[in-house]
């Protein structure tokens, strides 16, 4: 399973980067504005620095909603580092031009995805990845993990070769139950990811070796 972080923010993805797990990184137009990154030349800039880090895809969501829209600003975007998937709503416009890239072998990320059907038309179409929510569906009392085993197992069915890139992971048994379901990527906040590091036992086994290393040299 890969891992990408879900961030516009350049010290965590230097540290994810660093820590040598990083695959990718998703961002989008909240995460710009959370770093203060506002104008299309400073995004675009924020987005080279981003593909400069990274190894991986670099997921750059398009602002607009028609379909004209979206592919001149897909093609746009993609101009920027060899590493840009086009990232684009599910919408009906947002399919026609997930249609449109793949057909020109441009790779796209189909997102807002939150049902089995709409990720379905998104592998129809062609996506390169599809971004099923889980945390947002667990907000409204819907079982977001539910979903991310639907579309793999749908997915599975019909060997399309899109894959399910779980968005909205919110905690280390999220991730874990992706990759239990066997989802492809996973994307989320850099803590989630360190998380994993965690455990009392390590903890307290690490200290007894220590002391007992002590004792004996000194």
């Amino acid at each position: 399973m890969k891992f990408f972080i879900d961030t516009a923010n350049l010290n965590e993805i230097r540290e994810a980067q660093e820590l040598g797990i990083l695959d990718g990184v998703t961002t989008n137009p909240s995460l710009m504005a959370k770093e203060g990154i506002s104008g299309k030349n400073n995004v675009y800039k924020h987005y080279k620095a981003i593909c400069d880090i990274v190894d991986g895809d670099v997921s750059a969501e398009v602002i607009a909603t028609d379909f004209k829209g979206m592919i001149e600003e897909g093609e746009e975007l993609i101009t920027i580092d060899p590493k840009i998937v086009v990232k684009i709503p599910m919408i009906k416009d947002g399919i026609k031009a997930i249609k449109y890239f793949s057909q020109k072998g441009i790779r796209t990320n189909c997102t807002l995805v939150f049902s089995a059907g709409q990720a379905l038309l998104a592998a129809k179409a062609g996506a390169t990845y599809v971004s099923p929510f889980i945390g947002r569906l667990d907000d409204i009392s819907q079982d977001g993990m539910e979903l991310i085993a639907q579309i793999v197992g749908i997915y599975r069915n019909y060997d399309y070769q899109t894959e399910v890139l779980a968005a909205s992971v919110r905690h280390t048994m999220h991730l874990i139950s992706c990759a239990e379901v066997g989802a492809d990527v996973v994307t989320c906040p850099l803590n989630v990811i360190t998380a994993l590091l965690n455990h009392p036992l390590t903890d307290s086994g690490l200290a007894k070796f220590l002391a007992d290393h002590k004792k004996v040299n000194g």
